[in-house]
């Protein structure tokens, strides 16, 4: 279990400039995405030969509007495709699976 929780990290996104130093390689990824480096974020995740990094992967392609390499990305994930519309939803629950 992690000493942090979702308010943790969004209070981390509003006041900080770079996630805490012990995060997780998948919880810097969601960090930077959170706080809109979606480049950043897209570097960290890429390194990730994971179902979760692959997961964290598809959300970042739902972000970009590159609906066609999410789909790809989910199903590596061994996940169902989300809509744009369901991307904050889906970005709690990526932080809640790692912590």
């Amino acid at each position: 279990m992690s000493k942090y929780s979702l308010n943790d990290i969004i209070g981390s996104v509003e006041k900080d400039d770079y996630p805490p130093s012990d995060f997780s390689p998948e919880l810097s990824a969601l960090w930077y995405t959170k706080k809109g480096n979606w480049d950043k974020a897209h570097d960290i995740v890429s390194e990730i030969n994971t179902s979760m990094g692959s997961w964290i992967h598809a959300h970042l392609h739902v972000i970009e509007g590159d609906l066609g390499n999410a789909a790809y990305w989910y199903n590596r994930s061994k996940r169902d495709p989300i809509s744009p519309d369901q991307l904050d939803e889906e970005w709690v629950l990526l932080v809640e699976s790692n912590l």
